[in-house]
């Protein structure tokens, strides 16, 4: 149960959902979602038939389940709006980013990549005016020493000097900036090689998996796991040339390089600008489990994945588009967050094909939070698509289906959407399962290490 108290509206919802005859069913549903926040409502049927002799061999309809709708998860990506399905994202991403580097034989990634040279970097966006912060002295330049949670850290020291467009308008250009980055770092390993550009995917093919983080201040800087592979990918040995040091070179000087920037014209009262990436440009090289590194791959992974279930809320931003200006009144939207939206919202019609109102609540940016090229590892379509077969498999199991070849059954379905949420009760409950849920895998982690310990101990 909640720790706060319950309004008598949702108190009532909570016991009319709780004491109905079908509550089990309805919670075994939450729990085959787990305990997503905001489930997607749908109605219709399925029936198996076994096309030989027209038999039915299982028929299933919404009428017989609770409020006559079967829900499922919605698969959002943000801990803001579903933990539940935020922690699947989560976990699809570690997969992801961990198989990329330590191989994964089931994926078509062989265990030989981790010996392929592989850094992680950050490349942050440039400054647009002093910000309240923790420097290694310990004193911010308005002369206090802040706490790690203080509200200030990020907020601009002089608003009325803060570069709030340039820094929207930054967020906006990411993307493209981090395109321009990725060419100019092929350039750059192919000139370390004595190759041209053409020459160079002879020899060698850069993979990578990144994530967007938000600092504080608003801005957006990227984390990067980039690795270097034979000419066919991940299963091909790199050139013996290719190693650690000349691509921590390469990144360093392809970040730096002229080329790496991204022109805005000007409009209005905004000058023209160019950008670039910060100074603060941080490569460190992965290593395996146990070298006594803390850039290991499971740190690599557990990072990217944190943060691949984020966005700009850690900012004070709204989790969603928003609508009018008023809305950041009623959400107590900080100061410092509400410039960087007004700004979206001023700089709009002067750059219309950039959509910057549209994207306001994400301070501009417009791209993908995680992405990868082709080649660095699985992709979270077959993440998903593995988990849904094995659903599938536990059906047919269940069914007493799978000693039946495939293409004997007929198979013929009807579904509609009908809506999605919880109502006031539904939700209180669905978070406890949730919470449950969460409360097992933590416990089950712990047993787990606990164990791995003890192996290593022994």
């Amino acid at each position: 149960m909640p720790d706060t108290l319950l309004d008598p509206t949702t108190l009532g919802d909570l016991l009319r959902v709780a004491s109905a005859s079908d509550y089990a069913r309805w919670e075994d549903q939450i729990r085959r979602t787990g305990g997503c926040a905001n489930p997607i409502h749908l109605t219709g049927w399925t029936i198996h038939k076994d096309k030989s002799t027209g038999e039915t061999l299982h028929h299933y309809t919404t009428a017989n389940e609770p409020g006559g709708r079967l829900r499922l998860a919605c698969g959002n990506r943000r801990a803001s709006r579903c933990p539940s399905c935020a922690w699947t994202y989560a976990g699809d991403t570690y997969h992801l980013i961990r198989a990329g580097l330590a191989g994964a034989d089931r994926r078509d990634i062989p265990g030989t990549v981790r010996d392929h040279p592989r850094v992680f970097a950050t490349l942050t966006a440039p400054s647009f005016g002093p910000v309240h912060n923790r420097p290694d002295n310990g004193t911010c330049r308005c002369g206090t020493r802040h706490t790690p949670d203080a509200p200030v850290l990020g907020t601009a020291l002089d608003p009325t000097e803060y570069d709030y467009a340039g820094a929207v308008l930054f967020n906006n250009h990411a993307g493209q900036l981090w395109q321009r980055f990725t060419t100019r770092l092929r350039r750059e390993l192919a000139t370390r090689a004595g190759l041209s550009r053409r020459e160079l995917p002879d020899h060698l093919r850069v993979s990578y998996g990144k994530v967007a983080e938000f600092q504080k201040r608003g801005a957006l800087h990227f984390h990067a796991v980039i690795r270097l592979d034979g000419p066919d990918g991940p299963g091909t040995t790199p050139p013996t040339w290719a190693t650690v040091d000349l691509l921590t070179d390469a990144i360093r000087a392809a970040a730096a390089h002229s080329y790496t920037s991204v022109s805005v014209p000007a409009a209005a009262d905004q000058p023209a600008r160019t950008f670039r990436w910060g100074t603060q440009l941080d490569v460190r090289p992965v290593m395996a489990f146990g070298d006594g590194s803390e850039v290991t791959e499971q740190a690599v992974a557990s990072y990217v994945a944190k943060y691949a279930t984020k966005a700009a809320e850690n900012t004070g931003t709204l989790d969603r588009r928003i609508g009018e200006l008023a809305e950041l009144d009623r959400h107590d939207v900080p100061d410092h967050t509400r410039r960087l939206v007004e700004a979206c919202k001023v700089l709009d019609p002067l750059y219309p094909e950039r959509r910057l109102w549209a994207w306001a609540h994400m301070l501009g940016f417009r791209g993908h939070f995680s992405s990868k090229s082709r080649r660095y590892s699985t992709t979270l379509g077959a993440l998903r698509q593995a988990r849904a077969d094995y659903r599938a498999a536990q059906d047919h199991a269940a069914l007493a289906l799978d000693d039946r070849e495939p293409d004997t059954v007929l198979v013929l379905t009807d579904w509609q959407y009908a809506g999605h949420g919880h109502t006031p009760g539904e939700s209180v409950l669905a978070a406890t399962i949730a919470r449950g849920l969460q409360l097992n895998r933590e416990t089950a982690r712990e047993a787990l290490r606990d164990q791995l310990t003890d192996e290593r101990e022994y």
